[in-house]
């Protein structure tokens, strides 16, 4: 799925208060409108202005192959991304994506843009708060000289209020100085601005795969903290099929605070969420919302129609938009439950850009998947996949994953000697459930094999000539992306 904003013009600035009816018309002064004509007042005082792009916007890629294989390396990796009729929309672009809609790099940062029309609303904004005060002021002295009335202050300023740790102002205070703005540029100075956060001491900062896959040869990317300090960073490893990625600070700080991990198989629909990150390149950006609904099948593919993306997903309604890639989304304790990744959006273009913003469909991967993932990239700079080594469908489908009757690129559609082999599944067998899941298509499977690691043992349910069968499978392992 895309991530993806709209943004909305600024209103007008209000007109002068009128003139009461029974006042007197005191003589209009050279260059005034005289009384009953409308002033000439200024127009808008903000304009709709082209946005910057963050990360995974763009449509999906190209149609799905007929069948991808969840055993690559070999030729049936990588697997073709959704298919083109979508499940739950094309995110704004008009083409289909199957599962979700695609990502794809942001384009080149421009002089103008959102930073133009951000300053035009806070000088407007400044300067309407400053009329304010001087009115209000001189409308309260008047007051107190004639009435005598008297104002109350507060005992205490904002800044005193004590926010207790499982507030939500509680949550940001503490997990703020532990996220970073990412600023990825390949070498052809395309790039964009992503999330991450600190996962460990060492400098290790975790993100989204597509946040920084424009830097990972030889590109530049930096991290700044809320405090303003700036590093640079190196890529450590990826996994474009997980779409999660480690970078490493240069010269990384000795203080840092890694976030505190949950548990996200715990997590139940209803339990408040917190998401932060940069949407827009608005960094350090707060919002919340609760957990719509738990192991939510999303694909997305980077855009070229050669890879896809696939997770068992966190479905949010805080807020998320373009720049919130990669950040952390936390429970009410201040936990990190997963990874903010893919938003679902109407289509509807704002400041210019043809671009939506969020409607409350979020999805995160599970910091279950993630913390795996990622300590893999650590240790060896590749992921690794479980897998059944047989290629399935990915056709938009609902009554389970095919096994196809070819393997993709040539290969078998049943791996020789392979789990699945092994388990005596067949071209043709439709499998419709995985453990507890319900299994209703080829990449729901893909999502579901890979929240579990190499060696679980799984029990898949299956069709096979109108009949169920059930089966015992030990998933195997497959190193690396390619």
């Amino acid at each position: 799925m895309s991530t993806e904003n709209e943004g909305t013009a600024v209103p007008p600035a209000p007109s002068a208060p009128p003139v009461p009816v029974d006042t007197p018309a005191a003589p209009a002064p050279q260059g005034q409108a005289p009384q009953g004509q409308a002033p000439q007042g200024p127009g808008p005082y903000g304009q709709d202005s082209q946005g910057q792009s963050g990360h995974g916007q763009g449509a999906p890629g190209d149609a799905a192959q007929q069948g991808v294989s969840s055993s690559a390396p070999d030729p049936s990796w990588p697997p073709p991304p959704p298919p083109a009729s979508p499940s739950y929309g094309d995110g704004g672009s008009g083409s289909g994506g199957g599962w979700g809609s695609s990502y794809q790099q942001p384009a080149p940062k421009s002089g103008r843009g959102r930073g133009g029309l951000v300053a035009a609303i806070l000088v407007a904004a400044l300067a309407a708060g400053g009329l304010g005060g001087g009115l209000g002021y001189t409308l309260a002295k008047n007051n107190d000289e004639s009435s005598g009335s008297t104002t109350v202050s507060a005992s205490t300023s904002g800044g005193d209020v004590k926010r207790d740790p499982g507030t939500v102002a509680g949550v940001a205070a503490k997990a703020l100085p532990s996220t970073v703005t990412i600023e990825a540029e390949s070498n052809s100075g395309e790039g964009g601005t992503g999330t991450g956060f600190v996962f460990d001491k060492q400098g290790h900062i975790v993100t989204n795969n597509h946040v920084v896959a424009g830097a990972v040869d030889g590109g530049k990317l930096t991290a700044t903290f809320p405090s303003g300090k700036k590093y640079d960073a190196e890529v450590v490893g990826h996994a474009q099929g997980y779409d999660v990625a480690v970078i490493k600070l240069k010269n990384a700080p000795d203080d840092l605070k890694p976030l505190t991990l949950g548990d996200s198989d715990k997590v139940a629909v209803g339990d408040a969420t917190i998401a932060i990150g940069a949407p827009f390149g608005l960094s350090d950006t707060v919002t919340t919302g609760v957990i719509s609904a738990k192991n939510r099948p999303v694909a997305s593919s980077d855009g070229s129609g050669s890879q896809a993306s696939y997770m068992s997903a966190l479905q949010t309604d805080a807020s998320i938009n373009p720049g919130n890639s990669g950040g952390p989304l936390l429970d009410a304790q201040g936990n990190v439950i997963g990874i903010n990744s893919a938003i679902q959006s109407t289509g509807n273009g704002g400041f210019g850009t043809g671009q939506s913003g969020s409607i409350g469909l979020g999805f995160a991967i599970p910091i279950n998947q993630a913390e795996y993932v990622a300590q893999e990239l650590i240790k060896t700079g590749k992921p690794v996949y479980a897998k059944i080594g047989a290629s399935v469908s990915l056709d938009d489908r609902s009554d389970g994953a095919q096994i196809t009757e070819q393997g993709a690129g040539g290969a078998a559609p049943v791996e020789p000697g392979g789990p699945a082999a092994e388990a005596g599944l067949k071209p043709g067998d439709v499998i419709t459930k995985l453990d507890d899941r319900v299994i209703d298509s080829g990449p729901t499977l893909i999502g579901e094999i890979w929240t579990h690691k190499p060696g679980d043992k799984v029990t898949i349910t299956y069709e096979r000539g109108g009949k169920q069968h059930t089966v015992e499978v030990t998933l195997g392992s497959r190193i690396g992306d390619n």
